[in-house]
């Protein structure tokens, strides 16, 4: 184990402990010795954990106290790696710098220990599959953040064209294709439109009348129905 994750697991141990427990039950608890345990609780002190209490009397994390998110395991470390990864080689430009950027950031300020985890990661991604669509994806993204509609002239599988006007709440990623998920006011009904499929894509400022949570749920609900483009 190692000592990012040790430090993790004293923390997890001290917050299902609601009133002082003493260093020995928590070294017992975590498996380690009890020098180890009071040079770990002056480490989380350092570093701004509010933990009370000294050798003898027992120890409490007070409440309210929020877990610093640099403290990952090796498996939460893998899974940002590898996330970040893959983000990075969409064909989604801006997404794409923002999932570099992110990852060295958190790199930036990681403990040595887990920057050399990072940097040590041997989960890797392949070449992504060509990007077929020649719309900006960011628009769709932004659209979807702030709830305004979008208008687009849309070609269905055997071609034919039709303009929709939709509140898009979702963007689904697939190894080949990007599907817009949205109310479409043409059908009056949820839809999902490839991304591949769209053209003449306007970004609009008229904000659409319900909240994306709301339709997110709804159309979860519908997932089990047959539905057309």
């Amino acid at each position: 184990m190692s000592r990012s994750e040790r430090l993790f697991d004293l923390i997890q141990s001290l917050r299902r402990h609601r009133r002082p427990a003493s260093g020995q039950a928590l070294a017992d608890e975590l498996g380690i010795s009890i020098r180890t345990l009071y040079r770990d609780i002056a480490t989380l002190q350092g570093q701004g954990a509010p933990i009370e209490g000294e050798a003898g009397l027992g120890y409490v994390l007070k409440p309210g106290f929020m877990l610093p998110p640099l403290m990952f395991s090796d498996e939460e470390i893998e899974a940002i790696v590898l996330g970040s990864r893959w983000v990075a080689k969409q064909p989604d430009q801006r997404l794409s710098a923002a999932a570099i950027n992110a990852l060295a950031k958190i790199a930036a300020v990681l403990p040595d220990d887990l920057r050399e985890d990072l940097d040590a990661s041997t989960l890797l991604v392949g070449p992504p599959a060509a990007a077929m669509e020649g719309i900006d994806l960011s628009l769709v993204r932004q659209a979807i953040r702030n709830e305004r509609k979008l208008g687009f002239l849309y070609r269905d599988a055997g071609g034919a064209a039709s303009e929709r006007v939709v509140w898009p709440f979702a963007l689904g990623f697939f190894d080949k294709v990007r599907v817009v998920v949205a109310w479409c006011e043409m059908r009056q009904d949820f839809r999902h439109f490839r991304a591949d499929r769209i053209t003449e894509l306007q970004a609009t400022d008229t904000r659409y009348p319900r909240r994306r949570q709301a339709l997110l749920k709804e159309w979860r609900a519908t997932l089990d129905k047959p539905r057309g483009s």
